[in-house]
């Protein structure tokens, strides 16, 4: 008996990386696992790994990007396994350019997969997990979004995947706050992993170690957060960014009101100087942009 037992959890990407990670996890905690991607093949080899170990998987390659899309894969878990009870938007890509070399194509391409592949499923499913609730009929439901430090502090080279996670963050916020009458918690993730599209950029600095020593990057040291935040375990927890890496897990400080300077009547353009200046002196200093 795992702590997702008889559960069932869509997750998009989840053919490789961090995916994989989470649907193996899953499984292995008793959830039945639609993987979604885009690669089918891929998505298969993951399914005949978690059945080959007893578990219960559906591959899927349905678009996440869009509505009808969106409706087929819930419909295939549906008819799979009777409810859905979580979702882990995982899927992603990246097109990283200096914002001056960035083409609006670059743009959209990461905002509709980020941004608009992380509101489909979410939309469809929660609007079945409110109508069940208005039914009487508890499910727990579980949305679980996917953040980046670069949506949270920044990063060189990255403005479209920067505001695409960026914009899930402020999302799941709003999400918890509508969706937390009918049962319905949202959370987001800010990982730190070796996967596809981390291969170019921090090869490197993420190679998986020679020996015993503890493989820090590895995708399956961030699954534990997330089969949490699937289980009924997690009701409590909802509209938080949790910061995941090695054995490492934090949760990340949101943008809060700083110090005011109140004149009680409308500023003169030129003696802000002085007063910007001193909020900038006496506010908290944010974490430094990724790159710099």
């Amino acid at each position: 008996m795992g702590i997702c037992n008889n559960r069932t959890v869509i997750i998009t990407g989840a053919g490789g990386g961090l995916g994989k990670a989470y649907a193996e996890a899953l499984a292995s905690e008793g959830a039945n696992v639609v993987v979604n991607d885009i690669r089918l093949d891929a998505a298969q080899a993951v399914v005949d790994a978690i059945t080959a170990q007893g578990g219960k998987a559906l591959a899927n390659s349905g678009d996440i990007t869009d509505m009808a899309g969106a409706q087929s894969i819930v419909d295939a878990a549906l008819a799979a396994f009777g409810e859905v009870h979580a979702v882990v938007n995982n899927a992603g890509i990246v097109r990283d350019r200096m914002f001056l070399k960035m083409s609006a194509q670059d743009w959209d391409d990461v905002i509709r997969v980020h941004l608009r592949g992380h509101f489909c499923l979410a939309n469809i499913l929660a609007n079945r997990w409110r109508d069940l609730h208005k039914d009487g009929v508890t499910v727990g439901g579980r949305i679980i979004n996917t953040s980046s430090g670069a949506g949270l502090q920044g990063s060189v080279g990255q403005t479209n995947y920067a505001a695409a996670k960026g914009g899930v963050a402020t999302m799941t916020l709003v999400q918890a706050a509508e969706l937390r009458r009918y049962g319905i918690t949202a959370n987001a993730l800010a990982p730190a992993a070796r996967t596809g599209m981390t291969e170019e950029v921090f090869a490197d600095m993420m190679k998986k170690p020679d020996g015993e020593s503890f493989d820090f990057f590895d995708p399956a040291n961030v699954a534990p957060i997330v089969v949490w935040l699937c289980s009924e375990l997690s009701a409590e927890c909802t509209g938080k960014v949790f910061e995941s890496q090695g054995g490492q897990l934090s949760i990340a400080s949101g943008w809060k009101t700083g110090p005011i300077k109140d004149k009680k009547a409308r500023w003169e353009p030129a003696e802000l100087t002085d007063v910007v200046r001193e909020l900038i002196e006496t506010s908290p200093q944010a974490q430094k942009v990724y790159g710099t």
